[in-house]
């Protein structure tokens, strides 16, 4: 039944890599500017959901265009498929694949214009939240929702201090993509908490460092931490739903 369920959910993520991908084109723009709704040959680049490929002339668009999309499709099966080695058949695996594709689209709009669009990361954390006291009610959840609530009340005010104090080290982006984050860190104890959140920022740390020693960008520069922040809360979220497992 395991492999089973790996394999299905590998295959959705596998999907939702492919399907995401419109909505990173089309929400990859500098603040202050709309949402795209035109593709670079011209024709309309309407709907949110689907590849990435203008359904008139059939030109490829977006990240990493013109070549095929299978990076983020295999991306996402990994992650998904991990996620459904560790959890298991338990309810709260339904609100981790659900988050997958948010996560996904951005982390692929913050690498690109170091951008968390309100219309994502709120809806991630309130979904989070919600999906998670629902999945408590239901018999052989791993995790506690109260628990959940406050690591996302703990992760998004750690974040909202560290952005007060150094405003042009993170966005405040960033701290409300901390606090859905920290909500799903939450449920499994603060434990996960603690090490998601140190991991996302220890992959941030290694990744501007490479950059600045290779002379890739200035000393002083800013990264996109919301990639690596989304990785550590996957990690964490491994790590606390193997130890729920024993």
């Amino acid at each position: 039944m395991d492999v089973v369920l790996i394999a299905v959910a590998a295959v959705y993520g596998a999907l939702a890599g492919v399907l995401t991908r419109r909505a990173r084109f089309r929400l990859a723009v500098e603040p202050g500017e709309g949402w795209r709704s035109t593709a670079p040959c011209g024709h309309a680049a309407g709907g949110w959901v689907g590849a990435a490929r203008c359904g008139v002339c059939g030109e490829r668009y977006g990240p990493g265009a013109p070549a095929p999309p299978w990076w983020p499709a295999v991306m996402t099966a990994v992650v998904c498929g991990g996620l459904a080695a560790a959890v298991g058949i338990r309810p709260e695996l339904a609100v981790w694949l659900l988050a997958v594709p948010l996560g996904v689209v951005l982390a692929g709009v913050d690498r690109q214009v170091h951008r968390l669009p309100d219309v994502l990361t709120l809806p991630l954390a309130a979904g989070v939240a919600l999906l998670l006291g629902a999945a408590s009610l239901i018999p052989g959840a791993a995790g506690s929702w109260p628990h959940a609530l406050l690591g996302g009340l703990a992760l998004g005010g750690g974040y909202l201090v560290l952005f007060l104090l150094h405003p042009s080290g993170m966005g405040f982006g960033d701290v409300k993509l901390a606090a859905g984050l920290g909500c799903a860190l939450g449920w499994y104890g603060w434990w996960p908490l603690l090490q998601g959140a140190l991991a996302g920022l220890l992959l941030a740390s290694c990744y501007g460092n490479v950059l600045r020693i290779t002379r890739r960008v200035p000393r002083g520069a800013s990264i996109p931490l919301g990639p690596f922040l989304i990785a550590g809360a996957w990690a964490g979220v491994l790590a606390g739903a193997l130890r729920a497992k024993g």
